[in-house]
Protein backbone atom coordinates (compact mmCIF):
# COMPACT_ATOMS: atom_id res chain seq x y z
CA UNK A 1 0.00 0.00 0.00
CA UNK A 2 1.43 3.54 -1.00
CA UNK A 3 2.13 5.61 1.90
CA UNK A 4 -0.14 8.80 2.60
CA UNK A 5 0.31 11.48 4.09
CA UNK A 6 -2.43 14.55 5.63
CA UNK A 7 -3.02 17.81 3.04
CA UNK A 8 -2.06 19.65 5.62
CA UNK A 9 1.67 18.83 4.63
CA UNK A 10 1.14 21.56 1.89
CA UNK A 11 -0.73 24.19 3.80
CA UNK A 12 0.28 27.01 2.29
CA UNK A 13 1.10 25.66 -0.98
CA UNK A 14 -1.25 27.67 -3.25
CA UNK A 15 -0.41 30.96 -2.14
CA UNK A 16 2.78 30.24 -2.59
CA UNK A 17 2.46 28.80 -5.76
CA UNK A 18 0.39 31.87 -6.97
CA UNK A 19 2.97 34.18 -6.29
CA UNK A 20 5.50 32.24 -7.80
CA UNK A 21 3.66 32.42 -11.10
CA UNK A 22 2.50 28.58 -11.00
CA UNK A 23 -0.32 27.49 -11.15
CA UNK A 24 -1.17 24.87 -8.47
CA UNK A 25 -4.50 23.83 -9.53
CA UNK A 26 -2.44 22.51 -13.02
CA UNK A 27 0.29 21.01 -10.90
CA UNK A 28 -1.84 19.28 -8.19
CA UNK A 29 -3.95 17.82 -10.99
CA UNK A 30 -0.72 16.19 -12.34
CA UNK A 31 0.16 14.58 -9.00
CA UNK A 32 -3.80 13.26 -9.23
CA UNK A 33 -4.35 16.11 -6.32
CA UNK A 34 -7.08 18.79 -6.00
CA UNK A 35 -7.21 22.35 -4.56
CA UNK A 36 -10.26 20.79 -3.45
CA UNK A 37 -7.70 18.14 -1.21
CA UNK A 38 -6.24 21.19 0.17
CA UNK A 39 -9.52 23.21 1.58
CA UNK A 40 -9.31 19.69 3.78
CA UNK A 41 -5.95 19.16 6.04
CA UNK A 42 -7.06 16.03 7.74
CA UNK A 43 -7.95 14.52 4.74
CA UNK A 44 -4.71 11.97 3.62
CA UNK A 45 -3.63 11.40 0.07
CA UNK A 46 -0.41 9.72 -1.39
CA UNK A 47 2.94 10.92 -0.18
CA UNK A 48 4.73 10.12 -3.34
CA UNK A 49 2.33 12.81 -5.21
CA UNK A 50 3.35 15.54 -2.49
CA UNK A 51 6.40 14.86 -3.09
CA UNK A 52 6.18 15.29 -6.88
CA UNK A 53 4.32 18.41 -6.31
CA UNK A 54 6.98 20.13 -4.40
CA UNK A 55 9.45 18.81 -7.32
CA UNK A 56 7.91 20.14 -10.02
CA UNK A 57 6.50 23.42 -8.78
CA UNK A 58 10.50 23.95 -7.54
CA UNK A 59 11.64 22.93 -11.41
CA UNK A 60 8.95 25.35 -13.17
CA UNK A 61 9.28 28.26 -10.57
CA UNK A 62 12.59 28.22 -10.85
CA UNK A 63 13.35 28.35 -7.20
CA UNK A 64 15.43 25.51 -6.09
CA UNK A 65 14.15 26.87 -2.49
CA UNK A 66 10.66 26.37 -3.07
CA UNK A 67 10.47 23.93 -0.11
CA UNK A 68 11.86 26.23 2.19
CA UNK A 69 10.09 28.77 1.34
CA UNK A 70 6.74 26.63 1.62
CA UNK A 71 8.19 25.82 5.54
CA UNK A 72 8.11 29.59 6.60
CA UNK A 73 4.60 28.69 6.04
CA UNK A 74 4.02 26.12 8.34
CA UNK A 75 2.19 25.66 11.79
CA UNK A 76 2.79 23.47 14.51
CA UNK A 77 -1.13 22.99 14.37
CA UNK A 78 0.31 21.35 10.58
CA UNK A 79 0.86 17.69 12.72
CA UNK A 80 -3.14 18.24 13.80
CA UNK A 81 -3.85 16.47 17.07
CA UNK A 82 -0.24 15.45 17.56
CA UNK A 83 0.11 19.54 17.88
CA UNK A 84 -1.57 19.93 21.31
CA UNK A 85 -0.11 17.07 22.88
CA UNK A 86 3.61 18.26 21.82
CA UNK A 87 2.87 21.55 23.55
CA UNK A 88 2.23 20.03 26.93
CA UNK A 89 5.03 17.39 26.80
CA UNK A 90 7.20 18.39 29.89
CA UNK A 91 10.82 18.41 28.06
CA UNK A 92 12.45 17.70 24.30
CA UNK A 93 13.12 14.27 25.15
CA UNK A 94 9.57 13.44 26.10
CA UNK A 95 8.64 15.77 22.90
CA UNK A 96 10.40 13.86 20.54
CA UNK A 97 9.73 10.72 21.94
CA UNK A 98 6.18 11.02 21.05
CA UNK A 99 7.38 12.72 17.46
CA UNK A 100 8.80 9.50 16.47
CA UNK A 101 6.39 7.00 18.14
CA UNK A 102 2.97 9.00 16.68
CA UNK A 103 4.88 9.63 13.12
CA UNK A 104 2.12 7.67 10.88
CA UNK A 105 -0.10 10.27 12.21
CA UNK A 106 0.57 12.77 10.19
CA UNK A 107 3.05 11.37 7.63
CA UNK A 108 3.02 7.57 6.64
CA UNK A 109 6.39 8.00 4.37
CA UNK A 110 8.13 9.48 6.63
CA UNK A 111 10.70 8.35 9.58
CA UNK A 112 12.99 9.63 12.40
CA UNK A 113 14.93 8.26 14.38
CA UNK A 114 16.68 9.22 17.75
CA UNK A 115 19.64 7.77 19.01
CA UNK A 116 21.74 9.26 21.79
CA UNK A 117 25.29 8.40 21.87
CA UNK A 118 26.77 9.82 24.49
CA UNK A 119 27.28 13.70 24.93
CA UNK A 120 25.53 13.52 21.32
CA UNK A 121 22.23 13.01 19.80
CA UNK A 122 21.11 12.39 16.77
CA UNK A 123 17.66 12.91 15.46
CA UNK A 124 18.16 10.91 11.84
CA UNK A 125 14.72 11.83 9.23
CA UNK A 126 14.17 9.97 5.54
CA UNK A 127 11.28 9.07 3.35
CA UNK A 128 9.89 5.83 2.36
CA UNK A 129 8.15 5.90 -0.93
CA UNK A 130 8.58 2.24 -2.19
CA UNK A 131 8.94 4.15 -5.74
CA UNK A 132 11.01 6.48 -7.36
CA UNK A 133 10.24 9.69 -6.47
CA UNK A 134 12.50 13.16 -6.08
CA UNK A 135 12.94 13.70 -2.39
CA UNK A 136 15.11 17.08 -2.27
CA UNK A 137 12.32 19.36 -1.67
CA UNK A 138 10.08 17.33 0.74
CA UNK A 139 13.43 16.88 2.97
CA UNK A 140 14.09 20.71 3.00
CA UNK A 141 10.34 20.86 3.88
CA UNK A 142 10.54 18.29 6.90
CA UNK A 143 13.83 19.10 8.14
CA UNK A 144 12.96 22.82 7.94
CA UNK A 145 9.33 22.03 9.76
CA UNK A 146 11.22 19.41 12.30
CA UNK A 147 13.83 22.11 13.21
CA UNK A 148 10.76 24.42 14.24
CA UNK A 149 9.03 21.93 16.32
CA UNK A 150 11.95 21.95 18.49
CA UNK A 151 12.06 25.78 18.51
CA UNK A 152 8.79 26.29 18.79
CA UNK A 153 9.43 23.80 22.80
CA UNK A 154 12.45 25.42 23.35
CA UNK A 155 12.73 29.06 22.37
CA UNK A 156 13.54 30.39 18.69
CA UNK A 157 16.94 30.92 19.83
CA UNK A 158 17.61 27.22 19.85
CA UNK A 159 20.55 25.96 17.50
CA UNK A 160 21.37 22.58 17.04
CA UNK A 161 25.21 21.68 16.68
CA UNK A 162 24.78 20.48 12.93
CA UNK A 163 21.97 20.11 10.16
CA UNK A 164 22.54 17.31 7.92
CA UNK A 165 21.85 16.38 4.73
CA UNK A 166 22.48 13.30 2.81
CA UNK A 167 22.16 14.92 -0.55
CA UNK A 168 24.33 17.24 -2.69
CA UNK A 169 24.92 21.57 -1.70
CA UNK A 170 22.74 23.29 -3.85
CA UNK A 171 24.21 25.59 -6.35
CA UNK A 172 22.88 28.77 -3.70
CA UNK A 173 22.74 28.06 -0.24
CA UNK A 174 21.14 32.01 0.88
CA UNK A 175 17.68 30.62 2.67
CA UNK A 176 19.33 27.21 3.75
CA UNK A 177 21.45 29.98 5.82
CA UNK A 178 18.50 31.67 6.55
CA UNK A 179 16.44 28.33 7.76
CA UNK A 180 19.25 26.23 9.23
CA UNK A 181 21.92 29.08 10.20
CA UNK A 182 25.49 28.19 9.36
CA UNK A 183 26.48 24.87 10.63
CA UNK A 184 25.03 22.73 7.59
CA UNK A 185 26.78 19.40 6.11
CA UNK A 186 26.16 18.12 2.78
CA UNK A 187 26.62 14.03 1.34
CA UNK A 188 26.37 13.72 4.90
CA UNK A 189 26.19 10.01 6.11
CA UNK A 190 22.31 10.87 7.22
CA UNK A 191 19.83 13.75 6.80
CA UNK A 192 18.86 15.08 10.59
CA UNK A 193 19.72 17.46 13.44
CA UNK A 194 22.71 16.58 15.98
CA UNK A 195 22.76 18.37 19.43
CA UNK A 196 23.94 17.81 23.06
CA UNK A 197 22.82 14.96 24.53
CA UNK A 198 22.10 16.84 27.84
CA UNK A 199 19.50 19.03 25.90
CA UNK A 200 16.98 16.45 25.70
CA UNK A 201 16.32 17.18 29.33
CA UNK A 202 15.62 20.83 28.51
CA UNK A 203 12.08 21.95 29.76
CA UNK A 204 9.23 22.76 27.48
CA UNK A 205 9.07 26.48 27.89
CA UNK A 206 5.36 26.34 26.08
CA UNK A 207 4.00 23.31 28.30
CA UNK A 208 1.30 24.34 31.07
CA UNK A 209 1.01 21.38 33.32
CA UNK A 210 -2.43 22.63 34.57
CA UNK A 211 -3.53 21.25 30.92
CA UNK A 212 -1.26 17.67 30.79
CA UNK A 213 -4.46 15.74 32.33
CA UNK A 214 -6.19 16.42 28.63
CA UNK A 215 -3.57 15.56 26.35
CA UNK A 216 -4.90 11.61 26.82
CA UNK A 217 -7.88 12.54 24.92
CA UNK A 218 -5.84 13.98 21.87
CA UNK A 219 -3.99 10.99 22.30
CA UNK A 220 -6.90 8.25 21.77
CA UNK A 221 -7.77 10.74 18.55
CA UNK A 222 -4.27 9.46 17.29
CA UNK A 223 -4.79 5.94 18.10
CA UNK A 224 -2.55 4.19 20.26
CA UNK A 225 1.25 3.96 19.13
CA UNK A 226 2.62 1.02 18.02
CA UNK A 227 4.20 -1.65 20.42
CA UNK A 228 7.87 -2.58 20.17
CA UNK A 229 7.89 -6.10 18.94
CA UNK A 230 10.63 -8.44 18.59
CA UNK A 231 10.43 -7.84 14.44
CA UNK A 232 11.50 -4.09 15.53
CA UNK A 233 14.71 -5.32 17.21
CA UNK A 234 15.69 -7.85 14.84
CA UNK A 235 15.13 -5.14 11.94
CA UNK A 236 17.17 -2.80 13.49
CA UNK A 237 20.15 -5.33 13.88
CA UNK A 238 19.46 -6.49 10.56
CA UNK A 239 20.79 -2.76 9.40
CA UNK A 240 23.22 -2.63 11.52
CA UNK A 241 24.93 -6.07 10.38
CA UNK A 242 24.35 -5.86 6.55
CA UNK A 243 27.19 -3.93 5.72
CA UNK A 244 28.99 -5.83 7.98
CA UNK A 245 29.00 -9.10 5.91
CA UNK A 246 27.34 -10.76 9.35
CA UNK A 247 23.40 -10.84 9.00
CA UNK A 248 22.44 -14.27 9.92
CA UNK A 249 20.10 -15.26 12.18
CA UNK A 250 23.24 -16.43 14.60
CA UNK A 251 24.38 -13.16 14.97
CA UNK A 252 21.00 -11.75 15.11
CA UNK A 253 19.96 -14.49 18.03
CA UNK A 254 23.55 -13.93 19.69
CA UNK A 255 22.80 -9.82 20.04
CA UNK A 256 19.37 -10.67 21.16
CA UNK A 257 20.60 -13.18 23.62
CA UNK A 258 18.40 -16.13 22.78
CA UNK A 259 18.75 -19.32 20.65
CA UNK A 260 17.73 -19.10 16.90
CA UNK A 261 15.16 -21.60 17.66
CA UNK A 262 13.66 -19.49 19.82
CA UNK A 263 14.28 -15.82 18.13
CA UNK A 264 12.29 -17.90 14.70
CA UNK A 265 9.48 -18.32 17.22
CA UNK A 266 9.25 -15.38 18.13
CA UNK A 267 9.10 -13.98 14.39
CA UNK A 268 6.49 -16.62 13.91
CA UNK A 269 4.32 -15.31 15.94
CA UNK A 270 4.56 -11.91 15.23
CA UNK A 271 3.65 -13.24 11.39
CA UNK A 272 7.44 -12.82 9.56
CA UNK A 273 10.44 -14.65 9.45
CA UNK A 274 14.32 -13.67 9.29
CA UNK A 275 14.60 -13.51 5.67
CA UNK A 276 10.94 -11.41 5.22
CA UNK A 277 12.54 -9.20 7.18
CA UNK A 278 15.95 -8.98 5.59
CA UNK A 279 14.42 -8.51 2.39
CA UNK A 280 12.11 -5.73 3.97
CA UNK A 281 14.82 -3.91 5.45
CA UNK A 282 16.80 -4.53 2.43
CA UNK A 283 14.07 -2.10 0.13
CA UNK A 284 14.02 0.45 2.72
CA UNK A 285 17.78 0.70 2.76
CA UNK A 286 18.30 0.87 -0.89
CA UNK A 287 15.60 3.21 -1.65
CA UNK A 288 17.46 5.58 0.98
CA UNK A 289 20.60 5.35 -0.33
CA UNK A 290 19.55 5.10 -4.21
CA UNK A 291 18.26 8.96 -3.14
CA UNK A 292 21.60 10.05 -1.43
CA UNK A 293 23.94 10.95 -4.30
CA UNK A 294 26.93 10.50 -2.37
CA UNK A 295 26.56 6.40 -3.00
CA UNK A 296 27.67 4.59 -6.07
CA UNK A 297 26.02 1.61 -7.14
CA UNK A 298 29.07 -0.38 -5.98
CA UNK A 299 28.58 1.01 -2.12
CA UNK A 300 25.14 0.69 -2.04
CA UNK A 301 25.61 -2.94 -2.98
CA UNK A 302 27.97 -3.18 0.08
CA UNK A 303 25.66 -1.34 2.15
CA UNK A 304 23.37 -3.96 1.74
CA UNK A 305 25.31 -6.90 2.30
CA UNK A 306 25.81 -8.36 -1.18
CA UNK A 307 28.83 -10.10 -2.35
CA UNK A 308 29.03 -8.20 -5.72
CA UNK A 309 27.45 -5.70 -7.51
CA UNK A 310 25.70 -8.07 -9.99
CA UNK A 311 23.90 -9.92 -7.17
CA UNK A 312 22.41 -6.33 -5.61
CA UNK A 313 21.43 -5.46 -9.67
CA UNK A 314 19.44 -8.98 -10.03
CA UNK A 315 17.63 -8.35 -6.32
CA UNK A 316 17.24 -5.02 -7.09
CA UNK A 317 15.20 -5.88 -10.39
CA UNK A 318 13.19 -8.88 -8.99
CA UNK A 319 11.70 -6.48 -6.20
CA UNK A 320 11.06 -3.72 -8.25
CA UNK A 321 10.96 -4.08 -11.94
CA UNK A 322 13.92 -1.75 -12.59
CA UNK A 323 17.46 -1.71 -12.70
CA UNK A 324 19.09 0.79 -9.90
CA UNK A 325 20.08 2.90 -12.66
CA UNK A 326 16.94 3.19 -13.90
CA UNK A 327 15.19 3.92 -10.26
CA UNK A 328 18.15 6.67 -9.27
CA UNK A 329 17.49 8.28 -12.83
CA UNK A 330 13.73 8.40 -12.12
CA UNK A 331 13.88 9.70 -8.86
CA UNK A 332 15.95 12.60 -9.89
CA UNK A 333 13.80 13.61 -12.49
CA UNK A 334 10.40 15.66 -11.50
CA UNK A 335 7.54 13.96 -13.80
CA UNK A 336 6.23 15.92 -16.23
CA UNK A 337 3.42 17.98 -15.58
Amino acid sequence: MRPSCRCATLDGYVGLARRSGLDPARLLAAADLSVADLAVPDKWVPAASVARVLERSAEESGLPDFGLRLSRLRRLATLGPLSVVLRQEPDLRSALGLLTRYEHSYNEALRLRLEEDGDLTTLRMWLEFGEPVPTRQSLDLAMAALLAIVRELLGRQWEPLSVCFASAAPAVLTTHWEVFGPRLHFRHAFTGLVFYTAELDTPNTTADPLLRPYTDQFLQALGGPRAATVTDQVRHLVELLLPLGRCSTVHVARSLGVTQRTLHRHLAADGTSFSAIVHRTREALAERYLSAERYSLTEVSELLGFTAPSAFSRWFRQQFGRSPTEWRTTAQRPAPA
